[in-house]
């Protein structure tokens, strides 16, 4: 499996290709790549997030009254993570 910070750049770098704008931050232990989803997204598209999104340990899709951000996160070491890859979680980004 490809080093943590090269799979954020892959996830970040698919979403990019998809037409979304995707934001990367780190911390110590973890990458999180989000972007915003606007409102109306054509099924190709969503495939698409969908498929950048599963390459991550955890990822979900927040909403809240100013619309909806896809996030991903990828723990710096496999004990981080506590589960497999692309295990979906609807709580925000933890």
């Amino acid at each position: 499996m490809p080093a943590p910070a090269s799979r954020a750049q892959e996830i970040a770098a698919r979403l990019t290709a998809s037409g979304f704008t995707p934001r990367l931050t780190r911390t110590r232990d973890r990458f999180r790549v989000e972007t915003a989803v606007p409102p109306a997204v054509s099924r190709a598209r969503w495939q698409a997030l969908l498929a950048a999104l599963e390459r991550a340990d955890r990822f979900g899709l927040d909403g809240t009254q100013q619309g909806q951000t896809a996030w991903a996160v990828i723990f710096r070491t496999p004990a981080a993570a506590g589960h497999r890859p692309g295990a979906w979680r609807s709580a925000t980004g933890s």
